[in-house]
């Protein structure tokens, strides 16, 4: 019996080895999604729940994506990229993708580290010396515009950025104070440029100790410009050299090129379930890959993309850092930044972890449904999200546009959940 088990292993290790060195380097579409391990009754629920989504004016549009073992067994297109013209959304349209651009900018930096540049714990104040000497909130009053602070215990480090436990939110409780104004978020019309944003985010103190809890906030927008620092080169020509061009992502920008203008889908706002679907009043997030002065590269937030386009990111991952014929990452690298890099602390109330760059979801996951726990996932404020799944060698990505949005959650939640239910 010991001898079978033996043989058994040693057989699957053997396996393992072998397809980890023939990993899908294109997707193929599968010859049916039985091929493929799935099954074709069941994934027809995703076909009526995007449907009636949009029947019933829940979502403008939405495209999926779902590829196993780099067989694409669902890709399709629900809705409309444009309402008020009734004009079909395509498989191929652009949208914005807001925080998985995170996700990104953390290969992108990681690809440095790969290259010595740096060490994960240096401080931060070794690179941008606008960061040392950093300050803690210890208390503030809005009205009386007067706020105590202390000298941080330890220094900010590159991993604390990556993980989002520097203590470096978004909305920060002295803007007001500092700067008349919140700083931002996801884009500008204005002649706007990374590095003045990161400047006022080190004028702000930390609203915790380094290390101390997750906080999630312009902690890879500063990694963003950390790239910058430290390659010679912006980060929109460093993400076009060294990763979109190398894995043939060819519809993914921080602002798009007027030919490619009309296939960016407009964005709705949808504030409560007895609304309709309106446009975003926010013009800066509707305009900004199309319009304005175009200058801010936002590592954290600033990105558009297709559903096509954003799987070979997710492909690179599952595949050990290779995609396209071309590695990117080394397989340990793509291990180091997929453990927890937030110990005992949980993102948010989720009961799940955070690597560098996106959420590990755990066997207590209240997020996860029923994603293999050691799943990767991230989403992006205008709802569009990606679950990579290694177990089960399975990627899943869902997009539309709408901010705010009432509906995001089922949105989100119900696409995994009926995407797991079709896998045989």
């Amino acid at each position: 019996m010991k001898k079978t088990v033996w043989l058994l292993s040693a057989h699957l290790c053997l396996w393992g080895a072998a397809y980890a060195q023939s990993r899908p380097q294109q997707f193929m579409q599968a010859a049916s999604p039985a091929s493929a391990g799935f099954s074709a009754e069941r994934l027809q629920k995703l076909d009526t729940f995007f449907q009636e989504m949009v029947d019933k004016g829940m979502a403008p549009n939405a495209v999926t994506f779902i590829a196993h073992k780099g067989k694409i067994v669902h890709y399709k297109a629900y809705g409309y990229r444009n309402l008020e013209r009734q004009e079909p959304v395509r498989k191929d349209d652009i949208f914005r993708i807001a925080s998985q651009t995170k996700l990104i900018t953390t290969i992108a930096l990681m690809m440095l580290y790969e290259e010595g540049k740096f060490f994960l714990d240096d401080p931060l104040y070794k690179y941008m010396p606008a960061f040392g000497n950093a300050k803690v909130l210890v208390s503030y009053d809005r009205a009386k515009g007067t706020y105590e602070t202390k000298p941080a215990a330890t220094p900010v480090t590159i991993r604390q950025l990556l993980s989002h436990s520097s203590g470096i939110p978004y909305d920060h409780p002295l803007d007001s104070v500092l700067f008349g104004k919140g700083i931002g978020l996801f884009g500008s019309l204005k002649n706007d440029r990374l590095e003045d944003l990161i400047a006022k985010v080190a004028q702000r103190p930390l609203v915790h100790e380094p290390g101390e809890k997750f906080t999630y906030g312009f902690n890879t927008d500063v990694a963003g410009r950390l790239v910058e620092i430290l390659s010679g080169m912006s980060l929109k020509d460093y993400f076009q050299q060294k990763i979109f061009a190398p894995l043939g992502m060819k519809d993914t920008y921080f602002y798009l090129p007027p030919s490619k203008a009309s296939r960016l889908v407009e964005l709705y706002a949808l504030t409560g379930t007895n609304s309709k679907l309106s446009l975003c009043p926010d013009s800066v997030a509707r305009k900004f890959p199309i319009s304005g002065a175009q200058t801010l590269y936002l590592g954290g937030a600033g990105l558009v993309s297709t559903a096509a386009d954003y799987a070979r990111i997710c492909q690179l991952i599952l595949n050990g850092g290779e995609f396209n014929g071309v590695r990117l990452l080394s397989r340990k690298t793509v291990d180091l930044i997929t453990r927890n890099q937030i110990g005992d602390a949980w993102v948010w109330d989720r009961q799940d972890k955070f690597g560098l760059g996106f959420q590990i979801i755990t066997e207590n996951s209240r997020y996860g449904d029923q994603a293999t726990p050691g799943s990767l996932t991230w989403g992006g404020a205008y709802c569009s999200e990606h679950t990579i799944d290694p177990k089960e060698e399975l990627i899943m990505l869902v997009f539309t546009n709408v901010y705010p949005y009432t509906y995001s959650v089922e949105f989100i939640h119900k696409f995994r959940i009926l995407a797991y239910q079709a896998l045989l």
